[in-house]
């Protein structure tokens, strides 16, 4: 895909705070988590962290702060996406309702070698170059365990954690 920079995802990151404190935290699970939105290039570099956010709030509304906050693409690039995320000039997304995941085009694989139609094409292509961004996301997080776990820190510092384990 031609022009794209890379891939932007959301992941959760699981956080200790105080009861009366919780709630905007739970995220769609139950959990106790942040959300932290990351893109990548496809050399697996962290080129965006946010992070903070609570564990309810959405992807997309994650990243729209984050545009409004300065996160930039250059004009005539694109991320890919997941389809928790808007199409925009700026952001891919796979199309809905079709055949998207790489376990699917596995699994059909070996009874049908083709494709059902271009959008089929199309998210598998999406799906194989979005790989890296959550292939990023696993190698952060065996990297820095603690990023699995909620610290006792205060939530500030919680906050800024996994930005500083992406730098590393």
């Amino acid at each position: 895909m031609q022009n794209c920079i890379g891939a932007i995802d959301g992941t959760h990151i699981p956080i200790t705070i105080a009861e009366d404190k919780a709630p905007p935290f739970r995220n769609r699970k139950g959990t106790l988590s942040q959300n932290v939105m990351v893109a990548c290039d496809f050399d697996l570099n962290f080129t965006f962290i946010s992070c903070g956010w609570e564990g309810s709030a959405s992807d997309a509304g994650v990243l729209r702060s984050a545009i409004s906050k300065g996160f930039h693409v250059p004009d005539g690039k694109f991320y890919l996406v997941d389809g928790g995320y808007a199409n925009t000039p700026y952001f891919l997304a796979p199309y809905r309702g079709v055949r998207y995941h790489l376990s699917e085009f596995r699994r059909r694989r070996s009874s049908n070698t083709g494709y059902a139609d271009h959008r089929e094409l199309f998210n598998h292509t999406h799906a194989i170059l979005r790989n890296h961004i959550e292939r990023s996301i696993g190698v952060l997080k065996k990297r820095f365990p603690s990023l699995k776990v909620g610290d006792h820190y205060p939530i500030a510092s919680q906050g800024k954690i996994p930005a500083a384990c992406g730098v590393c």
